[in-house]
Parts: structure tokens; C-alpha cells; sequence
């Protein structure tokens, strides 16, 4: 049985969405997940890959980008150049703590293999985008069950239209306000000068205690307070947030920042324990090759900073959809460290019961 997202509980969340309400609403955006998942071995993990963009065989192109850290204490791969260069190329993957090494060794091979001349004839360089959030309350973490073939199915399995949300790929062993996290996607569409243009997140929830939760306005302490484990914040967030809008490295940075305001409408401050830690990424502006095979002069169009105030919006409302669709997917998980509790899933009869007219 399929279950609800958050909008059929009747959560009144701003703004139009895509057809799929997810980060696929962005052409070319491709989605794919590994998930491991065995309970006689404490295993609750996986990998969630994002390709960009549809590129084929052959030369890679750049995705114009941004990033922003709210609180550090987590890893993203490949930031330093994103911040430097305003791009990056190849894929995204997001794991566990400690399958970030083998993850990046398997984008990186999935890289050689699909862009082998390219690679072969340069003097070039694959720098995958690989982040992480810990999930070592429901994954025997320190066994390190990812492993870089799994990135490489994950990578492989990559698709548009629907997608799986909760506890599919990364999100498969992450808590979120001390109930099942996981894997959350919403999309927001945005007209100006006569265009549409979609704004679109992914989610890898792992963040919050129950006392900040906060959905729609309504703060849901202390009436949802059953199955409470933590007595501080000891997660993190990694936000994607994917457009069509033609922006520059700058103002991607920026639409990365309100990635910050869109997890805090649920509740969080963002722990001094917490990674939250965000990327945007924008597939318009296509180049025909790679900087370093270019021309000397390029040209770049992208919205005038004046008018983009109703991109930041769509780009908070999605975060912000995101983390709860995270959130009403989830299915209980019994604990690994400490042993003999569960991770319950948010009641959504209770929760639809909150939000009825």
C-alpha cells in the first residue's frame, strides 16, 4: 500500500508544485538508490545518486552551481571547487558517515566508465559531489556495508518521473525529530517574463528533536511526544535544491542559503551537533564542452538578482515540503546502539486529524 505524502493530509504548504511535486520536475534530473537493508546484520543503509542533467557518452559538461554550510559538522566532496569555480561535473551521491570514501570511489569509476574518452585523452579530473548524514543509531555503522558497487547501482538506477521517498538509498537508516527520516522531494513552479521555470529540492532527513517540530505553522510539542530517544540534536541535513533557471554560481550560492530558512520552518535551529550542509544546482546554461576545451569568451544569461525573490520562496516552500514528505514516509526501525527501541514512523492519521478542516 502506497502511502500519502504530506499535501493528501491536508498540510497547507504555499506555492505550485511540479506534476511530480519532486526534484525530477527539472528536466534531465535523474534520481537512483541503492538500499541495504538486513536486520540479522544491524544493517540499515544505502546511496542516493542525482545526475544532473541527461548528459550521453562522451564529454562532460558543467552544472552551474552553489553551495552553503549552516553548521559544519558533516562532509560534502567537491565543495571547495564548487566554490571557487561556480560548477561541477558528474553526479551527486548522498550515504552514511562512513561509506563517503567508498561512494566517491564508485561515482568516480561510474564517471571514467561513462566519459571514457574524454577522461582517456585530457588531462582531466572527476570530482563527484558526495555528502553524508550519520546513521548510527539504526546501522551498525562501523561495518561499513557501502561499498563504492553500490553507488555504481544506485548510479545506474538513476531515472526520471516518480520517486521513492523515506527509507530508500541514504535515507534508509536516518531519524528526523526522533522519528523515521529518510529520503524527502518537493518542487515549486515559478513564472516570470512570460516563462516557467521549476524549483525543486531532495532531501536526506536526519535532523531535529521532538520538542522543535513545527509543520504548517503548528508547533506539534508536547502532543506528539510518544517514542522520544534523543535529549539532544545528534543528526544532520543534506539539502539538494535542483532548478531550470538560468543563474550564476553567485546566486546559486544564494538560492543555497535558503535551504537554512527552509528547514528552519519545521522547528530546527540547526544543531551544533547537526551537518546541515546544501547544494544548488541550475541545468540551464548548457555549455557545449568543458571549460578547458572552450572558447576565450563565453556568454551566460541568467536572471537579473532584482526579480529573484519569488525563486528564493519557491526554494524555501520546497526544502520545507521535503523534510515532511521525509517524515510521513517513514516506516518504524528498530534500533542498533542502543539496542531494544524502535523508530516509529509519524502517526499520519493523527497528524491528517491536526491539519482537518
Amino acid at each position: 500500500m502506497t502511502k500519502p505524502r504530506a499535501r493528501d493530509l491536508g498540510i497547507p504548504f504555499d506555492g505550485e508544485t511540479g506534476p511530480l511535486n519532486a526534484i525530477t520536475d527539472v528536466a534531465g534530473v535523474s534520481v537512483g538508490y541503492a538500499t541495504l537493508t538486513d536486520p540479522a546484520r544491524n544493517m540499515r543503509t544505502g546511496v542516493t545518486a542525482i545526475i544532473p542533467r541527461s548528459d550521453e557518452t562522451g564529454t562532460p559538461t558543467p552544472v552551474w552551481a552553489g553551495q552553503f554550510d549552516l553548521n559544519g559538522n558533516g562532509e560534502m566532496t567537491g565543495t571547495h571547487w564548487i566554490n571557487d569555480a561556480g560548477y561541477f561535473i558528474g553526479p551527486v551521491c548522498i550515504t552514511d558517515t562512513h561509506g563517503v570514501g567508498a561512494v566517491h570511489s564508485g561515482a568516480t569509476k561510474w564517471m571514467l566508465d561513462r566519459y571514457g574518452d574524454y577522461f582517456a585523452k585530457e588531462h582531466a579530473w572527476a570530482m563527484p559531489v558526495v555528502a553524508e548524514t550519520y546513521s548510527g543509531v539504526l546501522n551498525d555503522i562501523n561495518a561499513m556495508f557501502v561499498e563504492p558497487h553500490h553507488a555504481i547501482e544506485a548510479l545506474n538506477a538513476a531515472q526520471g518521473g516518480p520517486i521513492a521517498e523515506g527509507s530508500v538509498g541514504g535515507g534508509n537508516g536516518m531519524i528526523c525529530y526522533e522519528y523515521k527520516g529518510g529520503t524527502g522531494t518537493s518542487s515549486r513552479i515559478v513564472r516570470l517574463a512570460g516563462q516557467s521555470y521549476t524549483v525543486a529540492a531532495l532531501v536526506q532527513a536526519n535532523h531535529g528533536i521532538r520538542p522543535w517540530l513545527t509543520i504548517a505553522g503548528k508547533h506539534l510539542w508536547p502532543e506528539f511526544d510518544d517514542h522520544l530517544l534523543l535529549s539532544r540534536e545528534q543528526g544532520s541535513i543534506i539539502v539538494i535544491i535542483a532548478t531550470d533557471a538560468p543563474l550564476t554560481g553567485l546566486q546559486l550560492r544564494h538560492f543555497a542559503k535558503r535551504a537554512a530558512l527552509g528547514i528552519g520552518r519545521a522547528g530546527t535551529p540547526g544543531g551544533n551537533n547537526s551537518g546541515d550542509i546544501f547544494l544548488a544546482f541550475s541545468t540551464a546554461n548548457r555549455a557545449a564542452t568543458m571549460p578547458q576545451l572552450d572558447q576565450e569568451v563565453l556568454s551566460h544569461s541568467h536572471i537579473n538578482n532584482e526579480f529573484l525573490d519569488p525563486f528564493y520562496l519557491a526554494a524555501v516552500g520546497a526544502v520545507n515540503e521535503a523534510v515532511i514528505n521525509a517524515l510521513v514516509a517513514g516506516e518504524d526501525a528498530p534500533t542498533f546502539k542502543p539496542p531494544g527501541y524502535t523508530v516509529k514512523a509519524i502517526d499520519i492519521d493523527k497528524l491528517r486529524e491536526v491539519f482537518s478542516p
